[in-house]
């Protein structure tokens, strides 16, 4: 394919534009796209063209892309692991400091009483009313340790804080970049009891949806602030918003603003900032970029969301067949059987699966026939056959 083109349905940072290479152009029809680069923009409800065979979001949450249409499309998605991960972690510390001091409550008194001649002598008497606690030395809850949760620890520790951190599915590299002064919590339970703040950095899934439930907040200790800069939906607002009023969770604090968040008793509702920050922007388009260019012309796959990562190289034979298709058995033996009665010598092949799907990278050593490659096409279970090279 000598012209790839590239759909963006959001603005996407130039820097990022710029990491594709030759042979790449920007179109602004998604009819003809090749790939897609998006942030935010809802795509659940959206007919894809037959010739998209990647999208790439410049961000970590995919909610706004539909992944089961795609991997049954043979539409690989990825997504942006780590690049905002700095712009989040700074935020969250701030958070950390506006549930301990009251700041927005300070504020919110200096801009109504700013028309005072007395605003210096006023500001001192009101001050009392928004006094606030030193984080130095209180006990820091870390729910979920990737990529941001890791920071969000390192970086308390620093800060003075006793960190307890809980993550069971937690990656080596992100144990070899934990400091080791951190707490490992064998359940989570032991932060509920322990910790003075709570702080969540799981993904949204079925089974974290709703994890800060009445019981979760029964087991914390009585003043927890929470922090939640994760998703919305992994906590249970009815119950959070019971917890605010009783005074068993003294704040909660927030980047997501919903119908019910603005408007519960002591809590801290921030405008989605967690990584609107120019270099979170910049990195997430510049490794959503190298995904699709990786992708579309050696067809290796990193960070995917809904298919598995697979890593062939560079192909160094005539040609590279790249298969999406269903974790069946059998499927590779239909491959090499199809080339073996075409007469084409397999020089390398790769497989990985993931889940209810997988991927098969062949390289060979002569130009696959049309023949052969509708015979793989047909095979059940079969998504996508492109040849990459």
């Amino acid at each position: 394919m000598k012209n790839r083109k590239i759909y963006c349905l959001n603005p996407i940072s130039e820097i990022g534009l710029k990491k594709f290479r030759g042979g790449y152009s920007i179109t602004d029809k998604i009819e003809d796209a090749h790939g897609v680069l998006v942030r935010s923009a809802d795509m659940l409800a959206m007919d894809f063209p037959k010739s998209l065979r990647a999208i790439a979001r410049a961000g970590a949450g995919v909610n706004n892309i539909p992944l089961e249409k795609c991997s049954e499309m043979g539409i690989v998605v990825f997504n942006t692991p780590g690049a905002n991960a700095n712009g989040v972690k700074e935020l969250v510390i701030a958070g950390l400091l506006l549930a301990s001091r009251n700041i927005s409550g300070g504020i919110e008194w200096v801009r109504k009483n700013s028309g005072g001649e007395n605003i210096a002598k006023d500001a001192e008497k009101a001050k009392k009313a928004f006094a606030g606690r030193e984080i130095l030395g209180k006990k820091l809850g870390v729910i979920g340790l990737g990529a941001i949760g890791v920071m969000v620890a390192n970086t308390a520790i620093s800060l003075g804080m006793e960190v307890y951190g809980y993550d069971p599915y937690i990656s080596v590299g992100s144990a070899w970049n934990l400091k080791r002064d951190v707490h490992h919590s064998e359940n989570v339970d032991e932060l509920y009891e322990k910790c003075d703040y709570i702080t969540v950095h799981v993904p949204a899934t079925p089974s974290t949806r709703g994890m800060i439930d009445a019981e979760a907040l029964a087991k914390m200790k009585k003043g927890v602030k929470i922090l939640n800069f994760a998703r919305d939906t992994l906590v249970s607002e009815n119950d959070l918003a019971a917890a605010l009023e009783s005074g068993h969770v003294s704040v909660y604090v927030t980047d997501f603003p919903t119908a019910k968040s603005v408007k519960m008793k002591n809590a801290v509702v921030l405008p989605h900032l967690g990584a609107s920050t120019a270099e979170s922007e910049d990195n997430c388009a510049v490794m959503a970029a190298c995904e699709l260019q990786e992708y579309l012309d050696n067809g290796n796959i990193k960070h995917s969301v809904n298919y598995p990562d697979c890593d062939a190289g560079v192909c160094r034979t005539e040609s590279r067949i790249a298969c999406l298709h269903g974790n069946l058995p059998g499927m590779i033996s239909k491959f090499t059987a199809i080339m073996s009665e075409e007469d084409i010598n397999i020089a390398n092949l790769t497989n990985k699966s993931r889940d209810k799907y997988a991927y098969t990278v062949i390289d060979i050593d002569t130009r696959i026939t049309d023949e052969a490659l509708e015979r793989i096409r047909e095979i059940v279970g079969m998504h996508r056959v492109r040849i990459v090279k």
